[in-house]
């Protein structure tokens, strides 16, 4: 029973996340500095520990992040409001000069490369 609805909500979650990035685009552009994200990512706020250090998530933890963000206004309404198994992040916690850090940090990790390009998982 209690894992059917943790399902639901997750559900719930990922479908308003989806409709949240559809409706608010690509975002606020922010000046922001991804090297200070990163540190507080990592170290300060412990988000790693959900989402792994490069935001790529797990089914058991956390959601991707990264690569390609949500639109900042969506993340950053999920992170404030939270109600699921993550706790908010008031401003108070979190002020709103160091999620657009993190935010920066999240924006600039690239995507993974194509298997194809890496010689060693070609037989090169």
């Amino acid at each position: 029973m209690k894992s059917s609805r943790v399902f639901a909500r997750l559900a719930a979650l990922a479908a308003g996340l989806v409709i949240a990035q559809a409706s608010i685009g690509s975002g606020t552009a922010l000046a922001a500095d991804a090297a200070r994200g990163k540190i507080l990512f990592t170290q300060k706020y412990g988000c790693f520990e959900c989402h792994g250090t490069q935001g790529q998530g797990s089914p058991v933890t956390g959601p991707k992040l990264a690569p390609g963000p949500l639109p900042y206004d969506a993340l950053s309404n999920f992170v404030r409001t939270s109600s699921g198994p993550m706790p908010p992040f008031r401003q108070s916690i979190l002020p709103d000069a160091d999620l657009q850090d993190i935010y920066a940090y999240l924006q600039s990790i690239p995507p993974a490369p194509d298997y194809k390009t890496i010689p060693l998982l070609n037989g090169k």
